[in-house]
């Protein structure tokens, strides 16, 4: 064997591999099992999270395998490319054997044709072949389209053959599928490789042009700005949120461009970005209004705050300022909700923290200080939590759905079919065989055969040459 045989045999043994049924079973297979991983593990969360629920040894092994964000992992992008190339070679390989049924040669009509079916019927007519041979091709062409019609090719047997078939090109059904899951494989690699997930928090009224990539926390700048020009929520009896909405601006050099208030599962796209409402949150309000009670009077005064501008208590009872709020503040290890923070300074004291939790109101007298310090008011402010994604493979996606519904509705319900009649003289009449064939559903060909056969025993009854059968 000579040295130029090498990247022949080279070749074949690589083709070979990838037209290997057995390949796409381990790809297939693979690629479920990591589903079930990614199902199992959450994706994306943080890296700390991750190290206290595994321990190290193990967050180790995942973070080398890139579990945590498995679905762009090299790994994950090479199994659906291996994926698609098995397909794609699978196609091309059996395309040639497909190809020359579609587009066959000419081919003749003989005897021999009509042996090699199973289910075939015999009648006969009394007319001759001459006779029968416009009715039948007229009646034929009428149901198959395309048809052809032979004389006997022996002189000692006077009759012909005719030839009808439809649905040749049925056979490609099976190739739009494999086109389909090809677009939906590469729809995915494309969307792996050059798109993103990310989030950005807005308060009402004000604008972004920044947000941070899930997988990592990086920062990544959009080509615009997104501003909340309204953030509203709403809820149920119970107190769990029923609906939050976001009245959002797309603004670009200072210009609103577009408008849209989302919900969730309605985004607003622009530039190939989808932006889309995920949470919400409370701000520190900036203004609220409390109730001090005097331990020594009981008078209870009524004193307008704002967040970090410390005033002065009634009754020469110090300074306070409020200068934090918590939506989940812990106390003891105990969630007591939504509260303020702030500090009191009595004159000639040292500072002491106040805890002023909204569920609580008489909360503050634990303290056992000289007064307590509830909130009457306050000014709700809420930010709007968005979710902002490019899918630049989406529309693949998209069109990888529409051919694998073309494509199984040509497999599944469309048909290569084709239909052979002989006519023989006999006599004064003809015997007539009908045979055919289907490459899918064989039983409704059997009796579709049957059924063409009777109309065709009685149009050789009914109708005279040359007349057009309706």
């Amino acid at each position: 064997m000579g040295n130029g045989d090498l990247p022949v045999n080279s070749f074949s043994r690589l083709w070979k591999f990838f037209t290997s049924i057995r390949l796409a079973v381990v790809v297939l297979l693979s690629l479920a099992a990591t589903s079930v991983i990614g199902t199992i593990i959450p994706q994306n969360e943080n890296l700390s999270a991750y190290l206290h629920q595994y321990g190290e040894v193990l967050y180790r092994i995942f973070y080398v395998l890139n579990i945590f964000d498995m679905y762009h992992s090299l790994w994950f992008q090479f199994l659906l490319l291996l994926l698609t190339v098995n397909i794609i070679v699978c196609s091309v390989d059996r395309l040639s054997a497909t190809w020359k049924i579609i587009f066959p040669g000419k081919t003749t009509l003989t005897a021999s044709k009509f042996g090699k079916f199973s289910e075939k019927t015999e009648f006969t007519v009394d007319k001759k072949p001459e006779q029968l041979k416009d009715i039948y091709l007229s009646f034929v062409s009428g149901i198959f389209g395309n048809s052809r019609i032979e004389d006997t090719a022996c002189p000692a047997e006077k009759g012909f053959c005719l030839f009808a078939e439809k649905g040749r090109w049925t056979r490609i059904g099976v190739y739009i599928v494999h086109i389909s899951v090809i677009l939906l494989l590469l729809g995915g690699l494309i969307g792996s490789i050059f798109g993103f997930e990310g989030f950005a928090n807005i308060p009402e009224g004000e604008a972004v042009s920044q947000f941070h990539l899930k997988k990592n926390n990086e920062i990544r700048s959009l080509d615009f700005e997104i501003r909340c020009d309204d953030f509203d929520v709403s809820f149920y009896d119970s107190g769990a949120p029923k609906e939050y909405r976001s009245a959002l601006t797309i603004l670009e050099n200072g210009k609103a461009v577009k408008q849209k208030s989302i919900i969730v599962n309605d985004p607003l796209r622009c530039k190939g970005i989808s932006i889309f409402q995920s949470n919400y949150g409370m701000l520190p309000p900036s203004h609220l209004t409390l109730n001090i009670t005097s331990n020594e009077t009981g008078m209870v005064y009524t004193q307008k705050a704002a967040a970090q501008e410390p005033f002065d208590l009634p009754e020469g009872m110090g300074k306070f300022v409020i200068r934090d709020f918590d939506t989940s503040y812990l106390f003891m290890g105990r969630d007591i909700g939504e509260t303020f923070v702030g500090t009191l300074t009595p004159a000639g004291e040292e500072p002491a923290e106040v805890i002023i939790p909204l569920k609580f109101p008489n909360f503050d007298k634990m303290r056992k200080g000289r007064c307590l310090i509830s909130v009457a008011d306050y000014e709700a402010r809420y930010f709007t939590g968005l979710q902002i994604t490019r899918d630049p493979g989406v529309f693949v996606v998209y069109s990888g759905f529409v051919f694998i519904i073309i494509g199984f509705v040509i497999t599944f319900f469309l048909s290569h079919q084709r239909i052979y009649i002989q006519v023989s003289e006999n006599g004064e009449k003809s015997i007539v065989s009908v045979t055919g064939s289907a490459n899918k559903n064989k039983i409704g060909m059997e009796n579709r055969i049957k059924a063409i056969s009777r109309k065709l025993s009685l149009v050789g009854l009914r109708h005279e040459p040359g007349r057009r059968l309706g």
